[in-house]
């Protein structure tokens, strides 16, 4: 049977089974290690515990007490926060070694180091034959750089997955610990879990908000139909309220921007308009053309 803890409170709900409250208090320590190294966090690792307890409570009662470790793992495994880990920027120890692998194999190598089950349970956990178990796990083995296994590194890193089992620190157990106590009262605990719930309830109150917008909507209706007043073009002009209106203002021609001079030097034919005898000139220019051209045809018939 896996570790039980010491530093956690013992009292189980008044509905929850004595023998429910001994399971989920061997499997803390090794489910708490298994979803700390399977995603990476310690923080989502004790929620996705928190959160098995939760269902595996609700579903204990239905099954029979040897399928109980094979659900609870298969639960464990399938929450949501456990199928990403973060990468590392560096390897520190051995057990820092499992982000490099994928979510199965490391899944495969956790269910036999940190859960401690044979190959045959931790095959049924992961819905596999045990022939394919067998296969992913040799394949999350500690290898060479030449491919080679290294039998050293996989005995560091089981040594390092039990000491993490063995030794968690008491204000974890603590919190392990009264979360679990909530799972099995059916109510949420005081950890990461219930941190949302009280986020939620300090949400300012909104309830305000539909009033002020069907306030708003109403006076924009009232403005719209006010347009529809028989008096309300002349309340608009200023008519109504003994101001002179829009067609009571003097008939004045536009004042210009420009001076006369400056209205000329802007103009886009200044250059035409500055010089007269070119303007004369390339108004006849037509007819030059065409005069010039008749007399050279003429003078080239004579030469003929």
């Amino acid at each position: 049977m896996p570790h039980s803890d010491t530093g956690a409170t013992s009292a189980a709900g008044p509905s929850a089974p004595p023998a429910l409250a001994a399971f989920l208090r061997g499997v803390e320590r090794r489910g708490a290690v298994l979803a700390e190294l399977q995603c990476g966090d310690v923080a989502t690792g004790d929620a996705a515990l928190a959160a098995t307890m939760r269902q595996f409570r609700a579903e204990a009662g239905r099954l029979p007490m040897d399928q109980w470790p094979r659900r609870f793992w298969t639960l464990l495994l399938a929450q949501p926060g456990l199928r990403d880990h973060p990468p590392l920027a560096m390897e520190l120890d051995a057990t820092d070694c499992l982000a490099t692998l994928g979510d199965g194999p490391r899944a495969a190598l956790l269910l036999r180091l940190a859960a401690g089950l044979e190959p045959a349970a931790a095959a049924a956990v992961l819905g596999v034959a045990e022939p394919t178990y067998q296969l992913a796990l040799r394949r999350a083995l500690p290898r060479h750089a030449d491919g080679r296994a290294d039998p050293q590194a996989w005995q560091r890193l089981g040594d390092q997955v039990r000491r993490r089992i063995k030794t968690l620190p008491p204000p974890r157990l603590v919190r392990l610990g009264r979360n679990r106590e909530a799972a099995l009262a059916g109510t949420a605990g005081s950890g990461e879990v219930g941190a949302p719930a009280r986020a939620v309830d300090r949400r300012p109150s909104l309830a305000w908000l539909p009033v002020v917008l069907w306030t708003l909507l109403g006076l924009c209706v009232l403005g719209f139909a006010a347009t529809f007043w028989p008096g309300a073009a002349r309340w608009l002009d200023g008519s109504a309220r003994g101001r002179p209106g829009q067609h009571g203002l003097p008939a004045e021609a536009p004042a210009s921007r420009y001076g006369a001079e400056a209205g000329l030097v802007t103009h886009r034919d200044f250059a035409l308009l500055a010089d007269p005898e070119g303007l004369a000139e390339s108004e006849q220019l037509a007819f030059n053309s065409w005069l010039i051209d008749h007399f050279s045809s003429e003078a080239a018939d004579e030469s003929r």
